[in-house]
C-alpha cells in the first residue's frame, strides 16, 4: 500500500514538474509578444487566447501536484499547532465532506464540457478563426483526476496519521527555504568585522 501511494505522489509531482515548465514559456511566450506588438507593430490576434490556455492548464494541472505536497492556503491559522492526529482527523472530515464531492463534480462536469466542445471542434470566439478550445477544455476532467487520486492517497495518509500519531513519509521535492531553515544551514561562527581599518600608506 504504501509504495502504490508513493507511486501516486511520485506521478503528480512529475506531473507539476513537466507543467511547471509552462511558466518559463509562458513568461517567454509574453516577452515575444510584447516585443511583437511594440517594438515591431505586429500583433498575433491569438496570444491572448493562447496566453489564458496556457495559463489555465499550468493552473488546473498544478493542483494535485500541490495537494501532495501540502502546498495548499489553509484558513485555519490554528491548525499548525495542533497535534498530529487532530489534524489528520480535521482532514479526513473535510476531504469526505467538501473535497470529494467537489471533485467528482468537477469531473464529472468537466468530462462533458469537453465532450461538446470536441463534438463541435470548438474555436475560441475572441478572434476570426480563433485557436481550438477542445484540445484545452480535455484538460478539466484529466486535472480533476489527477485530484482525485492524490485526495484517495491524502485520505490513507490521515488514516496511518489517526493510528500512529504521526505523518507518513511523502515523497521529497524541491521546497522553499524560510529564515528559520536558512538559519540552520549557516554553520559558520559569526565573526565581528573589525572597527578600525588602516589606512594605506599614501607615498
Amino acid at each position: 500500500m504504501q509504495k502504490l501511494l508513493l507511486t501516486i505522489d511520485r506521478v503528480n509531482t512529475r506531473l507539476g514538474q513537466f507543467f511547471g515548465w509552462f511558466v518559463l514559456a509562458l513568461t517567454l511566450f509574453v516577452t515575444y509578444e510584447v516585443i511583437s506588438r511594440y517594438v515591431f507593430s505586429a500583433p498575433h490576434a491569438w496570444a491572448y487566447d493562447a496566453m489564458n490556455m496556457m495559463y489555465g492548464t499550468l493552473f488546473m494541472m498544478a493542483g494535485a501536484y500541490t495537494l501532495s505536497k501540502n502546498g495548499h492556503v489553509r484558513g485555519d491559522v490554528l491548525y499548525g499547532f495542533f497535534p498530529p492526529r487532530l489534524q489528520a482527523g480535521l482532514d479526513l472530515a473535510l476531504y469526505i465532506l467538501f473535497f470529494f464531492p467537489g471533485v467528482i463534480a468537477l469531473c464529472w462536469a468537466g468530462y462533458y464540457y469537453a465532450a461538446e466542445s470536441f463534438v463541435i471542434r470548438e474555436t475560441s470566439s475572441l478572434t476570426t478563426d480563433g485557436p481550438p478550445l477542445y484540445p484545452f477544455k480535455a484538460i478539466i476532467p484529466i486535472a480533476g483526476i489527477t485530484l482525485l487520486f492524490q485526495g484517495f492517497v491524502e485520505v490513507v495518509y490521515c488514516v496511518a496519521c489517526l493510528k500512529q500519531g504521526a505523518w507518513p513519509r511523502r515523497e521529497k521535492d524541491v521546497e522553499e527555504v524560510d529564515v528559520d531553515k536558512l538559519k540552520g544551514m549557516v554553520t559558520a561562527d559569526d565573526v565581528e568585522a573589525p572597527t578600525h581599518m588602516p589606512m594605506a600608506t599614501q607615498r
